[in-house]
């Protein structure tokens, strides 16, 4: 276990949601991990399961319910004002998930591209143009796209113009939400191997939170997995992907498309079966108990606690007390 500081680190952190009648949603509900300089983690996890949630609280994006987030030991405000999005927007961002809804289509590419700095005062007026076509060039794109909007573009190059906006303010740690999930298949290894490039060249921390396990696996260093609003396991992503050891994310691996007809025959049918429990006021106990092949009676009662099995590798699982 490495001794140094993460450059980014959540501590049981909780997001919930009020409901009529006053009952709460727990979109995510006692979250820890850490995350170290120059690391890319993959979270992985069924829609609806907090992944996005917990991305978009980690940056502040929305409000924390409980718990802690640290960058670089300093703890992050639970709720942030214009001065914290100044203060940590730059060294803790965020690629979105749509690229479709997350570009203003009333702003040209130069625009969309120069907001941040310009807020940030890291461009001069002088400057922005030689600055927007090199954050255009170094994704991929040319630099005379400046003057055009976001509908004159494809999907995979507004993927492209999101994640030069993200780069520009020169982050430290940015998180990915789904970035590749509204692209054609043949554009979503155009942008991971351009993540993974410039995640190499200019030494950036990524978060990768993707529905795709092998991709997730091919770019990450670590895999986190997620099940209504936990972790239930994390660990090195060659480790979670072919030696997975909680049922949940056994489930995720047996779901995932395998393009040997052999292979696939001869892979045991562990997909999830049976009633998913409601994030909405959860009653204490495995939230997967529901859908676990191994359920034990204890898993009804008692929440799993968080064990280190192997080296580096956790799962929150009652088969392993």
């Amino acid at each position: 276990m490495t001794t140094e500081t993460p450059i980014l680190e959540l501590r049981g952190l909780q997001k919930h949601f009020r409901l009529p009648g006053g009952r709460m949603l727990h979109a995510v509900d006692g979250v820890s991990l850490a995350i170290q300089e120059r690391e890319v983690v993959g979270l992985v996890g069924e829609s609806g399961c907090g992944k996005s949630t917990l991305g978009k609280t980690a940056v502040g994006l929305l409000d924390k319910t409980a718990g802690e987030v640290h960058y670089r030991g300093e703890r992050l405000p639970a709720v942030y004002g214009a001065d914290d999005f100044r203060k940590y927007a730059r060294k803790v961002h965020m690629i979105f998930q749509d690229p479709y809804s997350s570009l203003d289509p009333r702003m040209t590419v130069r625009e969309i591209i120069a907001e941040g700095p310009r807020i940030h005062g890291l461009w001069t007026r002088a400057e922005v143009s030689e600055r927007v076509a090199f954050c255009l060039e170094r994704v991929g794109l040319a630099g005379d796209y400046m003057s055009r909007y976001a509908h004159e573009f494809s999907g995979g190059q507004r993927q492209r113009i999101g994640i030069a906006r993200a780069l520009a303010i020169e982050p430290e740690v940015v998180v990915c939400d789904e970035p590749i999930s509204a692209l054609d298949v043949s554009v979503q290894a155009q942008v991971v191997n351009l993540l993974a490039q410039l995640s190499d060249t200019l030494g950036l921390t990524l978060l990768f939170i993707a529905h795709d396990l092998s991709m997730v696996r091919y770019v990450s260093r670590r895999m986190a997995v997620m099940y209504l609003g936990q972790l239930v396991e994390l660990g090195p992503s060659n480790d979670v992907y072919f030696r997975p050891q909680h049922p949940y994310t056994q489930s995720l691996i047996a779901s995932n498309p395998e393009p040997d007809p052999k292979r696939a025959r001869e892979r045991l049918p562990l997909v999830a079966r049976g009633e998913i429990s409601s994030p909405v006021d959860p009653k204490p106990g495995c939230r997967f108990v529901g859908r676990c092949p191994h359920a034990l009676p204890v898993c009804s009662s008692v929440d799993p606690q968080w064990r280190e099995i192997q080296p580096g590798h956790f799962v929150a699982c009652h088969l392993f007390d």
